[in-house]
């Protein structure tokens, strides 16, 4: 159950430089290649001559074309030639909306006449010199809102990611959790503690020392469809926390587009931006290598809780105060798929 007039990423532009990519957005198997223009295109992955997937195909002079026997689509979905045959008047398949920004790519899966551009959310720290990002890609088997779950209620840091970014004060600060129309964002500061290890890395990469106590912050905002952007970092001590000078402390974002692929599987783009000694490429690798770890402890209790979920269905479910984020985030949704449903008049969705 997802949004469908929504703009979700669906690849990293490196992925379709040279060649198509098949790729599966909220249950409908999308092929993205670049047309001769060089721009992306995205059309359904179904050869109208025989049904072959076109993401088995090849790219040539912009037109995609069909692995199997040949057929050579336009961007617009229009077949354009076939080697001996006559295909001009063949119906033409499905293309999507798709624009290339920030560094992704975005798909529009509902209704075309509602995608607009400026709905893509502005990634400030894209085009920014003075931010530094570094990401990737998981697939994992889970449903997009158990995701969203994970990443609104970060409590689940003491025990899952205890080696890098857990701590038990995280247990002793309560959140709270606001709603503003289809935004909603859970914050927890925590004072005059002591760093955990990759906070320590952060410091170090910002000249500052790591054997002093820190304020540290957790600002988890939620949009829909489903993104979730997390300011996170740690100030030393008494120096203002979240609202200290840039030259103590040591801040970033946390990126999450969840791109639904079914109901129980997502692709996950994952992140983080950060502003201080952008230029430090080395920093870049070591925190996006140490960010890949963090997130790949995920993995397996996601898909595992998923697998709990299909075996009992009819099990409820707690919901304690730090599941606040999640739940009202949920609520959110449910409100939008409803209006999407019934075609209720409503301004389409923005993923910032």
């Amino acid at each position: 159950m997802f949004l469908n007039n929504a703009w979700y990423v669906a690849c990293m532009p490196a992925e379709i430089d040279d060649k198509p990519l098949g790729r599966t957005v909220c249950k409908q198997p999308i092929v993205f290649y670049r047309g001769g223009d060089g721009v992306v295109a995205a059309l359904e992955d179904f050869c109208p001559h025989r049904g072959a997937p076109l993401s088995l195909g090849r790219v040539i002079e912009g037109k995609l074309v069909c692995g199997y026997h040949g057929l050579e689509m336009g961007c617009d979905g229009k077949t354009i030639a076939m080697p001996g045959q006559r295909v001009r008047g063949f119906a033409p398949i499905r293309s999507y909306p798709v624009v290339e920004r920030h560094g992704f790519v975005w798909v529009w899966p509902g209704d075309a006449a509602q995608a607009n551009a400026a709905l893509i959310p502005d990634c400030a720290w894209a085009d920014n010199p003075d931010w530094a990002y570094g990401g990737g890609l998981f697939h994992i088997g889970c449903d997009y809102r158990l995701m969203v779950d994970n990443l609104m209620d970060l409590t689940h840091e003491t025990y899952v990611h205890a080696t890098s970014i857990g701590q038990k004060e995280i247990d002793d600060t309560p959140s709270v959790t606001k709603t503003e129309g289809d935004q909603v964002t859970t914050s927890r500061f925590m004072a005059n503690i002591t760093p955990p290890p990759f906070w320590k890395l952060a410091l170090r990469g910002n000249h500052l020392p790591d054997d002093q106590s820190v304020d540290r912050w957790q600002i988890c905002h939620f949009s829909p469809p489903s993104q979730v952007m997390i300011e996170v970092g740690v100030a030393l001590a008494g120096q203002g926390g979240y609202h200290a000078d840039a030259k103590v402390k040591a801040s970033s974002v946390v990126v999450d587009f969840i791109t639904p692929e079914s109901d129980t599987s997502i692709w996950y783009f994952w992140g983080m931006a950060r502003n201080f000694n952008a230029r430090d490429k080395a920093l870049t690798a070591a925190i996006r290598d140490g960010q890949g770890k963090i997130f790949s402890e995920d993995l397996e209790m996601l898909e595992r809780q998923q697998q709990n979920l299909l075996a009992w269905p009819e099990r409820a479910l707690l919901k304690l105060n730090i599941d606040a984020g999640g739940v009202q985030a949920r609520r959110v949704l449910d409100r939008l798929i409803a209006a999407e449903r019934v075609g209720a008049p409503a301004s389409p969705v923005s993923a910032s």
